[in-house]
């Protein structure tokens, strides 16, 4: 009897330890699998076991992950050579906001891979930009570049930038990322001063944006919501060859001498994928 108790063992104990688990699957196949979904799903899939974690290193999968120029954008961004780097740290390098050209940030999304790009203040030719009578530097935790450039009162405002680069292919959108009013803190709560501001809503705005291809887009309105950051849709523009540079010339001008205005803060320009225009509506008021 007791010799068939311990054979009944023997069986289900082989049985048991011959039954197929999560760690019998193919590397490969699981990586193939890895390929329908996006970046921060594999990620935490790869915290399962040790096979899908070795899945989720492997650099066929993370080709198919990155944009089409992701060679042009390590050696532009990251300064470095590709073959150098796994395709995985690739992403995880280019999915941080990487600084370049000085006052231009970029970064991938990390969802889609898709390219968003920001653009200082600083990088822009501001009418009456260095006379303190006009117009201050101003320190603040609301922006990428930790500074926007304020304006206490002028009669002409007038903000000028030029970007070149190689898009991956796709259509783009261009926002200019403004606030009235100037924020501070007080006891850890965020305030805004809206003494200054004025004069924004007695005649619109002119944004614009041209392309070097000959793409041009205009929009006007009167500026809106003091105390929060808006972002200000100037146009859209389409990139058909990312083995081309595109040259983007953009501004925001209000020249109506007849009244003054003042109480501005423009942080930055963006450009995100336009099929993300209808997310960052729900984040204009948030560092973008």
């Amino acid at each position: 009897m007791g010799a068939g108790i311990s054979a009944g063992f023997a069986t289900e104990t082989l049985l048991s330890s011959s039954s197929p688990s999560l760690n019998d699957v193919p590397e490969s196949c699981v990586s193939s699998i890895f390929m329908h979904l996006d970046p921060p799903e594999i990620c935490k899939l790869a915290l399962l076991n040790k096979t899908f974690r070795g899945a989720s290193s492997a650099d066929f999968l993370w080709e198919t992950k990155l944009p089409s120029n992701y060679k042009y954008l390590v050696k532009k961004v990251l300064n470095e050579s590709p073959q150098k780097l796994t395709k995985k740290e690739i992403y995880a390098r280019l999915s941080q906001p990487n600084r370049f050209d000085n006052a231009t940030k970029i970064w991938l999304d990390k969802r889609s891979g898709k390219v968003c790009m920001s653009i200082s203040a600083k990088s822009m030719k501001i009418t009456g930009i260095d006379d303190r009578r006009y117009w201050n530097q101003i320190a603040t935790e609301e922006s990428r570049f930790h500074s926007v450039a304020y304006l206490q009162q002028t009669w002409w405002c007038e903000a000028i930038g030029e970007l070149e680069f190689e898009f991956p292919q796709g259509t783009y959108s261009l926002f200019f990322r403004l606030q009235l009013g100037k924020a501070s803190k007080r006891f850890g709560r965020r305030i805004c001063n809206l003494e200054q501001v004025h004069g924004w809503d007695v005649k619109p705005v002119r944004f614009q944006l041209s392309t070097s291809n000959g793409q041009k887009a205009v929009s006007e309105c009167c500026l809106y919501d003091p105390g929060n950051w808006v972002l200000y849709h100037v146009g859209d523009f389409a990139v058909e060859n990312d083995q081309t540079s595109t040259k983007i010339k953009f501004s925001m001008m209000q020249i109506d001498c007849t009244h003054t205005k003042g109480g501005l803060c423009i942080d930055s320009v963006l450009i995100y994928p336009s099929e993300f225009k209808e997310r960052l509506k729900k984040r204009v008021h948030t560092i973008s």
